[in-house]
């Protein structure tokens, strides 16, 4: 496949799921229930621009050497919805008098740096790819996205949902669907789908662990922690990995629906078939394989799953136990047969139900 075909039908995802913001928009507090449906609507409105599934982005081979620095810029869409808005920090720029573009700014570096580090990936396609990201996106928008070529984070409307740059894993989240999508590129639906949103939970929680230097024990393991939430709300972070369907139990949110194994696997025609929900099952895994080897979990446990993503085996219609099948088989290719690592992807995989 030649490079004209790699963003054509780009994918769109976001990290607050739909079912969440339907919850707040039958809100009694009509500001709270107006900047959830605006939210929804015009989520809804880049879905259909944009078909679901993206074909397989496969890269051109790099004419000269790939840098090992990223290249980054961070727009200012002025609250509009154009993209990408006013150009406010380009690489190796001063920091800009606003928190928002510097923490972008530095969530883009932090993922690349993972990437790099942790993989030896340059950038989000392997070849250098330029992060461009732009901030303070629409009026109230409680929701940040990957639309297949850049980053987008909104606001929040101030009292459900803060800045969606305060957490580094929901920047590192949304990036790392653009890693899917130029390897396995896993279709946007049922299992497939849940796998998407898993792999965006995983990478994005060890860019955070990487940025703090954190052990897999030290770890929170939560997805959106440490201010994304307004203070009123009921709950600590959007998702979690160790412990999924806790993040929050909340008046206005609900209780979070996740599942952390298959007997409470949910069957549901919303959000994709409950992409953002069943996530849960595979983040549980990978956390259970995380603290089972201990350590830095982006040393062993992150490298059996990005050898599963960027192996050339994972189809792009995988369904979980194909995937808990060549993760498996990744670590005994990686790490050899019977050893720790084998043991704790068997152990892991039976704990959520796909032994």
């Amino acid at each position: 496949m030649d490079a004209s075909h790699v963003h054509r039908h780009p994918v769109f995802c976001t990290v607050v799921p739909p079912h969440l913001l339907d919850k707040i928009a039958q809100s009694e507090v009509l500001r709270r229930a107006d900047a959830a449906q605006r939210t929804l609507e015009h989520d809804a409105l880049l879905r259909t621009r944009r078909s679901v599934t993206t074909l397989r982005g496969i890269a051109p081979a790099a004419a000269a050497p790939v840098p090992d620095e990223p290249r980054r810029t961070v727009y200012d869409a002025q609250h509009r919805t154009r993209l990408p808005g006013k150009k406010v920090r380009g690489e190796g720029d001063e920091a800009a008098g606003d928190a928002t573009v510097n923490r972008a700014y530095a969530g883009l570096g932090a993922t690349y740096e993972l990437f790099l580090k942790g993989f030896g990936r340059h950038s989000i396609d392997d070849s250098g790819l330029a992060l461009d990201a732009s901030v303070h996106y629409g009026q109230d928008y409680n929701n940040a996205f990957w639309d297949g070529q850049q980053m987008v984070f909104g606001d929040g409307d101030g009292d459900i949902f803060l800045d969606f740059t305060v957490s580094i894993d929901v920047i590192g989240h949304e990036l790392t669907h653009g890693v899917t999508q130029y390897t396995a590129n896993l279709d946007y639906h049922g299992q497939s789908g849940a796998l998407n949103e898993s792999m965006s939970d995983v990478f994005g929680s060890l860019i955070k662990q990487y940025s703090l230097d954190q052990t897999a024990q030290d770890a929170d393991w939560l997805i959106g922690a440490g201010g994304l939430l307004g203070p009123n709300v009921s709950g600590v972070a959007l998702r979690s990995m160790k412990a999924p369907g806790t993040a929050y139990d909340d008046d206005e949110l609900g209780k979070d629906p996740q599942p952390a194994t298959m007997d409470d696997y949910v069957r549901t025609s919303q959000d994709n078939g409950g992409v953002h929900i069943n996530s849960g099952i595979p983040n549980h895994a990978f956390y259970l394989v995380a603290t089972e080897l201990g350590g830095k979990a982006w040393e062993r446990a992150g490298r059996i799953w990005y050898d599963t993503l960027t192996g050339g085996e994972l189809a792009s219609d995988a369904d979980f136990k194909d995937f808990a099948r060549l993760s498996v088989a990744a670590a005994v290719a990686r790490y050899g047969d019977g050893g720790a690592e084998h043991q704790a992807l068997q152990k892991a995989w039976s704990a959520v139900g796909l032994g």
